[in-house]
């Protein structure tokens, strides 16, 4: 039977930036607040950390990076996704030598491949690696929809483990826990459907809110696997600003201004990227604020 790469709470780290590139120090104190705070996994290299605007060098050595800071002490896992197959590949098999505990891969954007070809990608990936698979549905950014079928289907590759799931169709998860064999995970990729995913079997959440909120989302989590969803379904409702705060404008752009407002890194953004609309961002800073943030 396959293991679940972690339960709980894993935090979709940003990428802090200088004008020169990756600024490490605050990459340091990230995972250290991350650490402290209780998160049960570091994903490095996702859609939160500005992966698609890094080169491939910037995207190996953060991967790096973060396995040698984190030290085995929660699993590592690293967004290794592209729209194109050999790409994909090449970076699972780097980021698997630079010693990450799993790999997060997002369907492939843009081509929109068919059922057919998502199969194929996804089993091409998987039989060149020997690190665990996480798929990674995120249809508002790839413009491609999975199915509980392809879910399926993909389960039964050894390699392939379960799936970030943030397509906001609470039916889909359903389809899939019913379709799919008991060691395909799930894991929430939206903040705030978190209690309900888990109440349907979901092993966690990998996390923007856990940025700037990591104990919270490793309560919250720890609740659900404790299946006291009365806790969670409170605590789920009490982040409910905060999570719709972090998406006012296009992710990572309002949780890194979040961080930085909290002293915890610079506001960069890597192009197309940009700041914050500035009343957006004073709408943000007062959210902060009632969370005792700032």
């Amino acid at each position: 039977m396959k293991q679940p790469v972690f339960s709980g709470s894993g935090v979709a780290i940003i990428t802090p930036f200088t004008n020169d590139g990756i600024d490490y120090p605050a990459l340091a104190r990230l995972l250290d607040f991350q650490l402290e705070n209780g998160t049960d996994a570091i994903i490095v290299c996702g859609t939160t950390g500005e992966a698609a605007a890094m080169s491939y060098e910037e995207r190996v050595r953060a991967i790096e990076a973060v396995v040698r800071h984190v030290d085995g002490r929660v699993p590592v896992i690293a967004g290794t996704g592209s729209n194109n197959t050999e790409n994909a590949i090449t970076l699972s098999r780097d980021a698997s030598s630079a010693g990450v505990d799993a790999l997060l891969v997002v369907t492939p954007f843009y081509n929109k491949a068919t059922p057919k070809g998502l199969i194929r990608h996804y089993t091409a990936v998987a039989d060149t690696v020997e690190k665990p698979v996480i798929l990674y549905h995120v249809p508002s950014r790839t413009g491609v929809k999975c199915t509980a079928e392809i879910y399926a289907a993909l389960a039964e590759h050894p390699n392939i483990v379960g799936v970030k799931e943030a397509g906001g169709d609470l039916a889909l998860v359903q389809k899939t826990r019913e379709l799919c064999p008991e060691d395909f995970y799930i894991w929430s990729g939206n903040d705030d459907e978190t209690a309900p995913i888990m109440l349907f079997g979901g092993k966690g959440v990998i996390s923007v809110a856990a940025n700037v909120m990591p104990g919270e989302m490793h309560r919250l989590t720890e609740a659900c696997l404790k299946e006291d969803f009365v806790t969670a379904g409170r605590m789920q409702l009490e982040l409910r600003k905060l999570c719709e705060a972090l998406f006012w404008e296009v992710n990572p752009i309002p949780v890194k201004t979040a961080l930085a407002m909290m002293g915890y890194c610079q506001e960069r953004f890597r192009s197309p990227m940009c700041e914050m609309e500035p009343e957006n961002r004073e709408r943000l800073a007062g959210v902060l604020a009632e969370y005792g943030l700032i």
